[in-house]
């Protein structure tokens, strides 16, 4: 995340979206939550977050300067006064609301002088998201548990990427519950190794997957078409981020994104992104 300092009382963070590089889902755990193995990524898609401490006021209040349909209640995982500018989209598999309660928890950190570490406010958001942690890292993460458990690893960051959000309405919840779950909760090592090329990262990345995208593309005819528009538009690589409906393609060098040969439609979001590192909150 990224801070920027307006005053005594007032603060920017910009919040960035994150993919799913790869995602494997190893089992139903105890708490009812799912242990998960994948390569977080930072992506250069953010929200921004102007949060203002109010001296002698109580409560909460959150105004959305650009999305008047995101709700400002305590569904909300930001719930000062706060203003969100909202770029990533919602309910899209690219963690914008665990980005954005992320950093809230920094920016509370911040304006009110609190002896919080980074290991910390990872551990306090933990409670309130799985994805949460992920954001109190570098942006390159091997991610385990129920997704609170963080390693950081380092990634190449020189391709782009598009990332292309459909009008789908995914349930996570529905997308777990057909899932073709493994009989053991095992995993196989993962061996990060240094690349000297993109190309060479993506031959590794392409022997893994996303086990949500077999289930997603079957039953949403749009999913399909977007990894296909990619496709055709020359990804060297096309998965679903999360349980979707994002899908993102990976280029080599920077990608075509004119008209509708990628779009697809007028009602799709869709945006061309780099790998991004993040600085450590200290």
């Amino acid at each position: 995340m990224f801070v920027r300092r307006l005053s005594e009382n007032e603060l920017v963070v910009g919040t960035p979206a994150k993919v799913n590089l790869d995602l494997r889902v190893l089992g139903r755990r105890p708490d009812g939550y799912h242990d998960i193995d994948s390569l977080f990524q930072a992506v250069s898609l953010f929200d921004r977050l102007r949060i203002t401490r109010l001296p002698g006021r109580t409560g909460v209040e959150l105004t959305v300067s650009n999305r008047p349909d995101l709700p400002t209640d305590k569904s909300n995982l930001i719930s000062k006064a706060f203003s969100l500018e909202k770029n990533i989209p919602i309910a899209a598999g690219l963690g914008g609301g665990s980005a954005d309660g992320a950093a809230t928890i920094l920016a509370c950190r911040e304006l009110f002088g609190l002896s919080l570490s980074a290991a910390e406010m990872a551990e306090l958001s933990a409670q309130i998201g799985s994805d949460l942690p992920f954001f109190f890292s570098s942006g390159q993460a091997h991610v385990t548990g129920r997704g609170e458990i963080i390693e950081e690893i380092e990634l190449p960051t020189d391709y782009w990427m598009i990332l292309v959000t459909p009008p789908v309405e995914v349930s996570t919840a529905e997308a777990y519950a057909v899932l073709r779950l493994p009989l053991t909760r095992s995993r196989s090592a993962r061996n990060f190794r240094g690349w000297k090329a993109p190309k060479d990262f993506l031959n590794w990345l392409s022997d893994s997957g996303n086990d949500f995208e077999t289930v997603q593309t079957a039953a949403f005819e749009l999913i399909h078409r977007a990894k296909n528009d990619l496709v055709d538009n020359g990804a060297s690589l096309t998965r679903i981020s999360g349980s979707g409906p994002t899908v993102f393609g990976i280029y080599c060098s920077a990608p075509d994104i004119a008209g509708d040969r990628v779009l697809g439609s007028s009602d799709w979001t869709t945006a061309v992104v780099r790998p991004i590192r993040l600085p450590a909150p200290l």
